[in-house]
């Protein structure tokens, strides 16, 4: 490990200040935190009733010193919901379903010239060269893995409602969509609504949960103790774990909830006793039985794996008529590319040095809805990915907001979020590129500051064992 300074950051690499970018804010408005109930996503997946949050102020000196990965010191948010609507011009809630079938309309059309383009001209007649043709095919792989993470994109729009006005258009859309690309809509949409609802909580949360001290030492075979003392992971071990992340992480997910909570047993209907997750488990997004869901939604369940087994009964046809090996270029490694993209930016947008998470006693809505971070993917992000890398803070406080209205809305709620509104923009798109493995090898586990007090323990930083950053506690050896 590289020695640490004075203030607890390691000497070795001690990130600029500036990668999180803060808004001044006027530090004499009201201070009140609040709380999402505890309940099944309504319509809308992060659908929030102003009228049912409830206060749960605390002292902020109370809570001790808390600081981040960088070393930089943390205060929770203390904004009200209805401060950041107030704040978000009136026109920006307006959603059109001319607009949204358009851009359902262009990304399908990309994927539909794109496949006539190369496989009428990307041939041996036109191609002499084989390893000409192999690099064309491969770069066709990539434009329509974008492609459809762009259709993918607005599929996840429909399931926030922020598509179009009727609940019918969007849920239709948003089906044919994400079942075309072997995703379960209407289990996802469940299932990712509650994650909206429950964001940066520690049992809660759907979405890449962070593993504790406790967990990260179990995982490879180490006491809780030993974490401080670990020397470094090889970049060849974090290797292997982003690479197997980005190859099979959404498939994986979807079968076994490997990144969602494993709480379970608190499922109010009775469901999740005795389970958890893993394979074969019964915790997936495929079982109507599974407990991340309600009995009232296996309907729903049946008819997310109807439009699974539509697309691959086509994909089987198509396969058979015309060669797996055409199908491998033409579908499946673009497909293998769109899941990429999709682990690649949800984790970067809730795993970050400055992110907190919350234990139970210390979450509510407004602390967990800030504890994401929007990033920059230039032209690709802006352009062919609808905004969803740029504007992710707005999305988690109102994702009713459609994605062409979200980069002035962003603006708005700046103005209210001030220092907590966290954005990691340095170096563009290959600064979104390298953050996949900086946040990698930084962000391992999760554990409370060292001079965390009360309240302020259940805020959690990450740390690692990389000699990175702030380091992380140094726990006795319990006694025998």
């Amino acid at each position: 490990m590289a020695p640490a300074t004075a203030s607890g950051v390691s000497s070795r690499q001690k990130p600029a200040m500036r990668r999180t970018a803060t808004v001044d804010t006027d530090a004499s408005a009201p201070a009140t935190a609040v709380a999402s109930p505890f309940d099944s996503p309504q319509a809308s997946a992060s659908s929030t009733s102003l009228s049912s949050m409830s206060e749960m102020g605390a002292d902020k000196k109370s809570m001790g010193v808390l600081l981040d990965l960088h070393g930089n010191q943390f205060e929770v948010p203390d904004y009200t919901i209805k401060e950041l609507h107030d704040a978000i011009p009136k026109h920006c809630f307006e959603r059109s379903a001319v607009k949204g079938l358009y851009y359902v309309f262009r990304d399908i059309t990309l994927l539909g010239t794109t496949f006539y383009l190369f496989h009428n001209y990307l041939t041996p007649e036109n191609v002499p060269s084989y390893p000409a043709r192999v690099g064309g095919w491969a770069i066709y792989t990539v434009l329509q893995g974008l492609f459809g993470t762009g259709l993918w994109v607005m599929a996840h729009e429909c399931g926030h409602q922020s598509f179009s006005t009727s609940k019918i258009l969007n849920d239709t859309v948003g089906w044919i969509c994400h079942s075309a690309l072997l995703v379960p809509y209407f289990s996802w949409k469940i299932s990712h609504g509650k994650h909206h609802k429950a964001t940066g909580h520690m049992e809660r949360d759907m979405v890449f949960v962070p593993k504790t001290r406790a967990e990260r030492a179990g995982r490879i075979g180490k006491m809780v103790h030993e974490l401080n003392e670990l020397c470094e992971e090889t970049p060849i071990a974090t290797l292997i774990h982003l690479v197997g992340q980005q190859l099979i992480g959404w498939p994986n997910y979807l079968m076994t909830n490997i990144t969602g909570h494993n709480f379970h047993e608190r499922q109010r209907e009775g469901r999740g006793k005795g389970k958890k997750n893993g394979a074969f488990r019964g915790v997936n997004h495929f079982n109507p039985s599974s407990p991340l869901y309600e009995a009232k939604d296996a309907k729903l369940i049946v008819l997310s794996d109807i439009g699974i087994t539509i697309t691959a009964s086509v994909l089987y046809v198509l396969g058979n008529a015309y060669g797996w090996k055409n199908m491998l270029v033409w579908y499946f490694i673009p497909y293998l590319w769109v899941n990429h993209w999709l682990v690649a930016i949800t984790f970067l947008q809730h795993t970050d040095p400055t992110l907190p998470h919350y234990t139970p006693e210390a979450w509510n809505y407004v602390r967990g809805a800030a504890a994401t971070i929007d990033r920059e993917f230039g032209f690709v992000g802006r352009n062919l990915l609808h905004g969803i890398v740029e504007t992710h803070v707005l999305h988690h406080y109102v994702s009713t907001i459609p994605f062409y209205n979200a980069d002035e809305a962003t603006e708005g709620i700046k103005k209210v979020m001030g220092k907590h509104y966290r954005a990691d923009v340095e170096g563009g798109a290959l600064g979104f590129l390298h953050s996949l493995w900086k946040n990698a090898r930084m962000c391992q586990w999760v554990e409370p500051s060292v001079d965390a007090q009360g309240e302020g323990k259940g805020v959690l930083f990450f740390r690692n064992s990389n000699g990175v950053g702030t380091k992380p506690l140094q726990l006795a050896v319990p006694s025998q």
